[in-house]
């Protein structure tokens, strides 16, 4: 193994203890924990309450995940390197309470304390609750595909996102994300015979289920969730529908918003969600130079854009409780949520309470509550840049790719992840994924003095990763100017592989469509499994 000069690659990060972070874990205590290695890695084995934020990813998604700088911040990898760099990057974005675990994964297994595998891990296992407790209704793919073919009053509602419905989706399925349900389905079923079936679908399991017990609540008896989803369908031998058009949602009546509102208020009622009126939401978001408040939007991403209340995240219902640990990556603080009036913020909270979190809230009224109310919405999309980019950016060398295509002395490297760069990289790159480059660039370039390219795939991470370079005294840094993007634009050459990789790479998670036969059964079979738990008798 390559040895480093300990003071270009530690910063000598405060640590915490295993037996310490176990106590925490249990506790009221409000905290972070952030797991900095890759989403393969993480997938693979990681510490239960602990949220996915790559190292790379640190500058891009920090500001959103964890919004008071004084939050106790807990980073972990497998042994520990990776996550002291970790430290020295939220310090220098201004966290003041950063600790990295001593040892990493690789002690706190040997302390025998537990783990666990997947991802979204707190979600799917809410799923898995439903569908044992609930007895949630379920039909196969085979029996699905059955009915479609004798023609059986039928409609598939696809709850996943409008991008992932449309690169496959089950034929005839039409898309409503699934925080739209409660609120769209009185007029989606009006406009259907009283004997048509209606069936949920996601890409596994999850969503499905939940979709389906959001129905079974609101009174439909003739409901089912696709078992398995788009993936039990692919299992199946049948074949998915590609570029699904069926995007349009049902316009709301007053008798579709009734029905809603009238559930949102039996929700709140059984599940425990507070209501926040407009000067209760004042005072909350006052609160936030104090505390982590996190203040999430439900709404369709049109709706958001066209106006919001200031400070909200946009975070569409459905994928709100699909991914619950990248949206409270803060433990054991307020969560508020809103729509337009209260129907998608309620479904969404009452399931954030289902799953355990203690102090949640909706917008009582929501975006047209804030507007009677004298005060005025944002529109657009926050723009956020990576912190620390603009800096980078005017410290930068950048070059074209012509002319990096003519230099033949330059080191080129490759820093986005392992399927990027099989994607295709410059003739001779070496890829050095960003969170492990203050550990491996040594190996690869060791004169300090010797011009270095960094590429990727946007021209993002390469930009941060000449600072880094910069400040482990390599002197002839540029970047590729628009990263690959460009390069593929300027019609060069491309090589396509893991050209020099000389072990399998472990970063990527392959998701979806992606997987393939034996990922989509050990992946189903692990969902099934976290229901057994609930299981009596």
């Amino acid at each position: 193994m390559t040895q480093h000069n300990a003071s270009t690659t530690t910063t000598n990060a405060r640590t915490i203890s295993a037996t310490h972070l176990n106590a925490l874990m249990s506790s009221d205590y409000v905290y972070a924990l952030i797991d900095v290695r890759e989403a393969g890695e993480y997938n693979s084995s990681h510490i239960p309450a602990s949220s996915l934020i790559s190292r790379r990813d640190l500058e891009i998604q920090m500001a959103g995940s964890v919004h008071h700088k004084g939050i106790h911040i807990i980073v972990c990898d497998d042994d520990g390197r990776r996550a002291d760099l970790a430290a020295g990057t939220l310090r220098r974005m201004g966290y003041t309470n950063v600790s990295a675990l001593d040892g990493g994964m690789n002690r706190w297994v040997v302390e025998k304390l537990p783990t666990e595998w997947g991802v979204n891990v707190p979600s799917k296992d809410y799923g898995e609750k439903m569908q044992v407790q609930h007895h949630v209704p379920e039909i196969t793919a085979t029996d699905l595909n059955q009915r479609i073919e004798n023609g059986d009053k039928l409609v598939i509602l696809d709850t996943r996102t409008p991008e992932e419905y449309q690169r496959a989706c089950i034929p005839g399925g039409r898309s409503i994300p699934g925080g739209e349900l409660s609120l769209r389905i009185t007029d989606i079923t009006s406009q259907l015979d009283d004997d048509t079936t209606v069936v949920v679908n996601c890409a596994g399991r999850t969503r499905s289920i939940i979709g389906t017990r959001v129905l079974q609540r609101m009174g439909l008896t003739n409901v089912f969730g696709l078992e398995n989803g788009t993936a039990g369908w692919v299992l199946a031998g049948l074949e998915l529908e590609a570029n699904g058009d069926r995007l349009e949602l049902p316009e709301l009546s007053p008798e579709g918003i009734a029905a809603a509102e009238q559930y949102a208020d039996t929700l709140a009622t059984e599940d425990g969600v507070k209501f926040l009126d407009i000067p209760g939401l004042y005072a909350m978001i006052g609160r936030q130079s104090a505390e982590n408040i996190y203040l999430i939007d439900v709404r369709t991403e049109a709706e958001y854009t066209a106006g919001h209340i200031p400070g909200f995240r946009w975070f569409p219902g459905g994928q709100a409780v699909q991914r619950s640990d990248e949206v409270g990556v803060v433990h054991n603080c307020p969560i508020v949520f809103t729509c337009d009036s209260k129907a998608r913020a309620v479904q969404t909270a009452s399931m954030y309470r289902q799953m355990g979190h203690k102090e949640v809230y909706a917008v009582d009224g929501g975006t047209s509550a804030w507007e009677s109310a004298g005060a005025e919405l944002e529109s657009g999309m926050p723009a956020t840049a990576p912190d620390g980019f603009a800096e980078a950016v005017l410290q930068a060398k950048h070059i074209s790719a012509h002319e990096l295509e003519s230099d033949s002395q330059v080191t080129k490297i490759f820093v986005d992840p392992s399927q990027d760069f099989a994607w295709g990289h410059a003739l001779g790159a070496h890829w050095i994924p960003r969170g492990w480059l203050e550990l491996r660039i040594e190996a690869t370039a060791p004169d300090k003095s010797a011009p270095l390219t960094v590429t990727c795939r946007d021209g993002v991470q390469s930009t941060l990763a000449a600072a880094t370079l910069s400040e482990l005294g390599y002197s002839d840094v540029s970047v590729l100017n628009g990263g690959m993007a460009a390069w593929l634009e300027s019609g060069l050459p491309v090589e396509k592989g893991l050209s020099g990789v000389m072990s399998i790479p472990t970063d990527v998670l392959p998701m979806g469509p992606d997987r393939n036969f034996a990922d989509m059964v050990n992946y189903l079979r692990w969902e099934e499994e976290l229901g057994h738990k609930y299981e009596t008798g």
